[in-house]
């Protein structure tokens, strides 16, 4: 069994009147199968409402399943005796980073959660140096967080998260707030401590251009997982991913159109890099 995996899985929001009775059900998640192994770097792509966000709350326990089934690291998130290991398992980054963030010193901040699972306190200085490090953060430990950028802020989060040392990571739209470059912070980070450490991540997002290192998507509409794969197959489908509302990176694009031109660009390009070499290689043999 993978760190993550759900069969069958559905969360319906039910809204009812002053006396109880059901003014209308709305379903969130629709039957989501879901195999996540660990070690693993998962994008999940979607418009909004498209449940991705529903689908993140369970991951964490904040959300139990109407019905289905959803296990993390092998523990059922509906079983109230796994709610608190499941969330030392799976930690949550949310969107904005000022909701996190309750210290007013950075490295006060990072050390909550690990005082708050009842880490000795010289275990909690140890985890907050290695996880500002981890996160490029150290030299601001003194700081306060409210003299930060958005970015920085963000890796503030992710280092109370990883003090805790969790085994999964789910960054719910951890860049909506940000300029390019906060963004450009975060996803690197999170690729680091992938990459690194080991951890495995889930990043939601609706930046197309933050997927792409990915290595497995999953998109996400109507509360149905609608596509899954690589990110280069996923990209491939530049009408498909166009009717699920979604963005396609602007080089994925371009080369779509110089191919249906009649110029030989290989299908799912995802980086400009690669654009540009198959563009003087075509233009290498027409010479010819």
């Amino acid at each position: 069994m993978g760190i993550i995996k759900a069969r069958q899985l559905v969360h319906e929001y039910i809204r009812r009147d002053e006396e109880g009775n059901v003014e209308s059900i709305q379903t969130a998640l629709d039957h989501v199968d879901l195999d996540v192994q660990a070690g693993e770097f998962i994008a999940i792509l979607g418009h909004n409402g498209s449940g991705k966000s529903t689908l993140a709350k369970h991951i964490n326990a904040l959300l139990s399943p109407s019905e289905g089934s959803l296990w993390v690291d092998g523990k059922d998130v509906s079983e109230e005796k796994n709610i608190l290991p499941v969330r030392q398992t799976a930690g949550m980054v949310f969107q904005n980073p000022d909701n996190q963030i309750i210290a007013s010193v950075v490295e006060e901040d990072v050390g909550f959660g690990p005082e708050n699972i009842g880490v000795p306190t010289d275990q909690i200085w140890q985890r907050v140096e290695e996880s500002l490090g981890a996160v490029g953060m150290l030299k601001y430990r003194h700081h306060s967080p409210n003299k930060l950028s958005g970015g920085q802020k963000q890796r503030v989060a992710i280092a109370g998260v990883v003090a805790m040392q969790p085994k999964c990571i789910v960054l719910d739209e951890p860049t909506a707030m940000l300029d390019p470059n906060g963004r450009k912070e975060v996803i690197r980070t999170a690729h680091e401590l992938n990459q690194k450490k080991g951890v495995t991540i889930l990043l939601i997002t609706h930046y197309m251009e933050e997927v792409v290192d990915a290595d497995k998507v999953i998109v996400m509409d109507q509360g149905k997982v609608v596509m899954q794969g690589t990110p280069r197959e996923i990209f491939s489908q530049v009408g498909k991913l166009k009717e699920y509302r979604l963005d396609v990176p602007q080089v994925t694009i371009l080369a779509d159109l110089l191919r249906q031109s009649g110029i030989d660009v290989p299908i799912g390009v995802l980086r400009r890099e690669e654009l540009v070499d198959a563009i003087l290689r075509a233009a290498q043999i027409s010479g010819e």
